[in-house]
């Protein structure tokens, strides 16, 4: 599908390497969003053009000093949670204009829907708008501002929410706060959420009915509402069979076919897939491109090795490596590189990426269940996830009891520390879930998200230095607003 050029006055503000493009443009030579047609071919822009998975995994306890030779400077930077001197691909201050260039699509789109009247033909695509924005803002939200915490969220600095497309040159924003955010975010997310369908030649690709609910479970998971967690997941059930991700069958293709297949949009459980420019699947290898902090052979194990299952089983996760097991990763990246130039050899690479997943959406109505006191519910469901990710499992003998869970996850002091309440069996569930996202979502970023709302401290150990420690409630935890941003007026978060 063809993507329509729109001059958008926002990113002037949010990237000063766009500024030539707006500047070359008359505010009214810009092209008119008309037609249905046109508001659909728009809304293929309303979501991220670029990656977080670099970023966020690397600033989270799945990564460590593997002792390579060299590494790229922003990965060193993620791994010591410093602010980012570079601006290009899979980086932060890239990731922020992506959601913000997303949200003014988002903004466009919504215009133009009211200014055809609003009719009820065009509930699909304002429903994908709102979700679209709403994502995006809850993105930034989650990246650069502290955790969401209610007896805070008033008082903590937020990121702007913008709702409108920009008519003026340069606009000047203030950050709202976290709690207006969050407000912001929920409206859109329950104004958008009936008016979404499937009717797309490629729902995958879209802000579809189940992402659209896989969403609104993450977003309403982190404020602590778990009947309306429990409430958007009941079409999956207590035992999704078919919807959820089928490891044991991606042993039966080749290595590059399982990088392919991971964010196929033929997967079942895959609910968004967008396609990024990143450069992220080169992470892994030995060279200039490779990440020196990343998951380390050595330290694998720790994550998803045998130990760690709660069955004394092998996982089905694959574990390979470029570099005699330097550093080790699980296939799930396939580079598309377009050439720009043949002749020079140039052009940008692209990765097929999941958003939101069934797993995901399971894995929170677990724990949903577990915090509702609902144990034996969470057991049962979390038993047959388990199930799907173990070799060799058999129903007969290889059973989920509270004792289990109470002995292999035992409770630390401090360990895990919401805003809220749990009982010392709610603690260990939720750390068995915790460990559960960690290993099926390592190398995605999904990570950083339970680092933050649980105040997990977190460990980077760098040869012969000090180790560097996330310590709870770290000023850290809210990254840094990017330079270009800041110089323009964006406050700068408390260091």
């Amino acid at each position: 599908m063809k993507k329509i050029k729109i001059t958008l006055f926002l990113l002037v503000l949010l990237s000063i390497t766009s500024c030539d493009d707006f500047l070359s443009e008359k505010p009214d030579n810009r092209t008119e969003i008309d037609t249905p047609e046109k508001i659909s071919e728009l809304l293929v822009n309303a979501y991220p053009q670029d990656s977080y998975f670099d970023f966020a995994e690397t600033m989270s306890d799945n990564v460590f000093d593997s002792g390579l030779a060299n590494t790229l400077r922003k990965n060193e930077q993620n791994y010591n949670w410093e602010i980012q001197s570079e601006t290009d691909t899979d980086s932060q201050a890239a990731y922020w204009d992506a959601c913000y260039r997303a949200i003014a699509h988002a903004n466009k789109a919504l215009e133009a829907i009211e200014q055809l009247g609003s009719t009820k033909s065009l509930n699909p695509q304002k429903g994908e708008a709102l979700l679209a924005r709403a994502y995006s803002h809850f993105m930034l939200v989650s990246f650069w501002s502290q955790r969401y915490n209610p007896a805070t969220a008033d008082k903590d600095l937020g990121i702007p929410y913008v709702t409108k497309p920009e008519t003026a040159l340069i606009t000047k924003y203030t950050r709202n706060t976290v709690a207006e955010v969050f407000d912001f975010i929920q409206k859109d997310l329950e104004e958008g959420l009936p008016l979404l369908t499937n009717d797309y030649s490629e729902p995958k690709f879209h802000f579809n009915k189940e992402a659209g609910k896989a969403f609104a479970s993450r977003f309403y998971l982190i404020k602590g509402n778990w009947d309306r967690v429990i409430e958007l997941s009941n079409d999956l059930g207590s035992k999704p069979v078919g919807k959820i991700r089928d490891y044991a069958a991606y042993k039966l293709y080749d290595f590059q076919t399982q990088n392919m297949l991971y964010a196929s949009s033929n997967d079942p459980t895959n609910l968004l897939v967008v396609s990024p420019e990143s450069y992220y699947a080169r992470a892994s290898y030995s060279g200039s491109s490779a990440s020196r902090f990343f998951l380390s052979g050595t330290k694998y194990g720790d994550i998803i090795g045998t130990p760690t299952n709660i069955f004394g089983k092998q996982w089905h996760y694959l574990i390979y490596s470029r570099n005699s097991f330097i550093t080790a990763f699980v296939p799930k990246f396939y580079e598309y590189f377009k050439y720009t130039n043949v002749t020079a050899n140039v052009g940008n690479g692209y990765l097929a990426e999941v958003l939101l997943s069934n797993d995901e959406f399971f894995l929170n109505r677990i724990e949903a269940h577990v915090m509702k006191g609902q144990i034996a519910e969470a057991n049962a469901e979390l038993e047959y996830f388990l199930s799907t990710r173990t070799v060799g499992y058999n129903a007969t003998t290889d059973k989920l009891t509270e004792a289990k869970v109470v002995a292999k996850y035992p409770v630390i002091e401090n360990e895990l520390t919401p805003f809220y309440t749990m009982t010392p069996v709610q603690t260990s569930y939720i750390k068995a879930i915790t460990e559960t996202r960690r290993r099926d979502f390592i190398h995605e970023g999904m990570r950083w998200f339970d680092v933050k709302r649980f105040n997990i401290v977190v460990k980077h150990e760098i040869f012969n230095k000090p180790t560097n420690t996330l310590v709870k409630d770290d000023k850290r935890r809210a990254i840094q607003i990017p330079l270009h941003a800041s110089s323009n007026g964006i406050e700068s978060n408390p260091r």
